[in-house]
């Protein structure tokens, strides 16, 4: 069983990049805080593909919960096919991107600034054209990633989009939360989700489910499967599920659950619990003691930062899976670094 040699080394890098992320993005923070503060913007607006529009997920989840602002997922064609300016005015406008270099990204950015939003851009390339057209930048700090599939740059995503919310609120709980994030990654990526493999490596397809801060996790995970494994996989909120998808259940069908530690955890176990009385394979990322079908997480710390350990450690699984599905997760089918759309 070959491992991924550049997803494991990004994973191991992931917990420094964090660590390192915090010092670089102290000064566009307080100067992105500052325009916050002067303008007070009553609607965020993200931007995003991929990877990084699931982290517009996790904050779309942050804004909403913590901040009580509403949050909207742009549609970038709107800008680059049908050439439709928006009236932004005073939003704010968070593109997130690793590369930077998607044009219907750039262009929407720029459509949003000539508008009059706030516009800042969380990039992993800080002199890429997105960041150019955006008034702030928040470097992403991930460095080099080996692989082509995106995984420290999803994580430090997340972890500056945590940071940014910590500030915002000016949350002291929040910010020694995120402070302990380097350590508690670098214990995540280490637990022990084997138990997994087997039924996951035989899996013709599946279903994630999250609810609150795991939704983003929960979309990641299945977009990762789909990458790195060629396995097909749906994404859904443990509400949403109810709706109408519960009729997929079967036996050959597993389920990978990652319940938050906050309020949204009773629903996601109250549906964990039917779905196995309904005869579904599920296996639940979440703390408590070791027994079938439980895939071990860190203790609680806080409930918006212990999801980002929760996809670090998924992310290990995910090499191991790859490798016993035979498949190249550094080098996926039909995929290259960086996309560029319209």
């Amino acid at each position: 069983m070959k491992l991924a040699a550049g997803m494991e080394s990004d994973l191991g890098e992931a917990a420094a990049a964090v660590d390192r992320q915090a010092g670089l993005l102290a000064a566009p923070l307080a100067a992105l805080i500052g325009e916050i503060n002067r303008r007070r913007p009553r609607v965020v607006v993200t931007c995003a593909r991929g990877s990084s529009a699931h982290a517009a997920t996790f904050a779309k989840y942050l804004f909403e919960l913590r901040l009580g602002i509403p949050v909207a997922a742009a549609a970038p064609n709107i800008a680059t096919v049908y050439r439709r300016a928006l009236d932004l005015k005073d939003h704010l406008f968070l593109a997130i991107s690793q590369s930077g270099r998607s044009d219907d990204l750039i262009e929407t950015a720029a459509m949003a600034r000539a508008a009059g939003a706030i516009t800042a851009a969380i990039v992993n390339d800080s002199q890429s054209p997105l960041a150019q057209a955006s008034q702030i930048v928040l470097p992403l700090g991930a460095g080099t990633e080996r692989s082509v599939a995106a995984t420290k740059s999803f994580v430090t995503s997340l972890a500056a989009l945590l940071q940014l919310t910590a500030l915002w609120t000016d949350d002291p709980v929040m910010k020694a939360a995120h402070a302990r994030l380097p350590s508690r990654l670098a214990q995540a990526g280490i637990l022990d989700w084997d138990q997994a493999l087997a039924a996951l490596s035989r899996a013709d397809s599946l279903i994630t489910i999250g609810r609150g801060p795991t939704l983003a996790i929960a979309r990641e995970a299945a977009l990762k499967l789909k990458e790195t494994c060629e396995l097909h996989a749906e994404a859904f909120s443990a509400a949403e599920f109810r709706h109408g998808p519960i009729a997929l259940i079967s036996s050959a069908l597993p389920i990978l659950a990652f319940n938050p530690c906050d309020d949204a955890a009773a629903s996601l176990t109250a549906l964990v619990g039917d779905l196995r009385r309904k005869g579904a394979r599920v296996l639940v990322a979440e703390p408590g003691s070791a027994q079938s079908d439980r895939l071990p997480v860190l203790p609680p710390d806080h409930p918006d930062a212990d999801p980002i350990c929760m996809v670090q450690s998924f992310y290990a699984l995910l090499v191991k899976l790859a490798a016993r599905r035979g498949t190249d997760a550094d080098r996926p089918r039909h995929l290259q670094k960086v996309t560029r759309t319209r």
